[in-house]
């Protein structure tokens, strides 16, 4: 198991207190892997060998080498670069050091790049926490944000299950409804017909009692069941309801239930 001191890098430290000269903090800027500025800054020439131009770098693969590089170099010039020599120790005001040799602290490039460049945050000066917030958030919001923004992924995540078994449940009761619908298209329900039916007959047999014309003799001559089905039949042949076999079924029916209630 590794010990923590093993695997801590130190990067804000490092951030802080590593020095650097002009060209390589230039290329770090320009997002080259630190293992490959040796070989970038070998293939880099200045732009001119007199003047502030031997601290300005370009790079025939990376074009923003010179522009950052000469940022660096103006910032150095200006005094808004604390820089010294290889030691990265401060000169004082004034003092002049050689171009090639100008040398500066991560802390002091990266106060400066806050300063003149408020949306740049190369990772090898700003960590992560800095890169993505900015620079009004402080560590503290960050996480209560970050807190929040957690609660709610996991918020949506179950009302996406929630959907999802709604939405399964839905297409359940869409099947069930189709498969009642497909059972009963073309038919009423079985209540409904029934109560026609009854109706139909029972005008019919009201009709038989109460009407007049010429039939009135031959109803007045029915004499049982019999004759009554077969008279209601020959009058209504196509009637809902009106047939041997359901007249036969319901009439006992109907009789007995009217002997039963009180």
């Amino acid at each position: 198991m590794n010990k923590q001191w093993e695997t801590d890098n130190c990067a804000e430290m490092r951030a802080h207190y590593t020095v650097y000269s002009i060209p390589q903090a230039a290329a770090l800027w320009c997002g080259i892997p630190e293992n490959e500025v040796p070989d970038i800054l070998n293939e880099a020439q200045q732009i001119s060998q007199t003047g502030i131009g031997r601290s300005i770098w370009r790079h025939p693969s990376v074009g923003c080498l010179e522009p950052r590089s000469r940022a660096i170099a103006e910032a150095i010039e200006s005094g808004d670069i604390p820089h010294g020599r290889e030691d990265g120790r401060p000169v004082a005001p004034g003092e002049h050091v050689a171009h090639e040799r100008r040398h500066f602290f991560g802390r002091d490039l990266r106060n400066w790049i806050k300063e003149a460049f408020p949306l740049e945050k190369p990772e090898f000066l700003f960590y992560e926490i800095e890169r993505n917030t900015t620079s009004d958030l402080t560590i503290d919001s960050y996480n209560s944000l970050k807190a929040e923004n957690e609660m709610l992924a996991r918020r949506i995540e179950k009302a996406e299950e929630a959907f999802k078994s709604l939405r399964s449940e839905k297409e359940e009761l869409e099947k069930e409804v189709e498969s009642l619908r497909s059972q009963f298209e073309g038919n009423e329900p079985p209540e409904t017909r029934a109560e026609v039916a009854y109706q139909i007959i029972i005008g019919a047999l009201v009709e038989t009692i109460l009407g007049d014309g010429p039939k009135t003799k031959k109803r007045l001559e029915l004499k049982n069941q019999t004759a009554l089905i077969n008279f209601l039949i020959e009058e209504y042949p196509k009637k809902f309801g009106i047939s041997q076999r359901n007249l036969e079924k319901k009439f006992p029916l109907a009789r007995t239930v009217l002997m039963q209630s009180t």
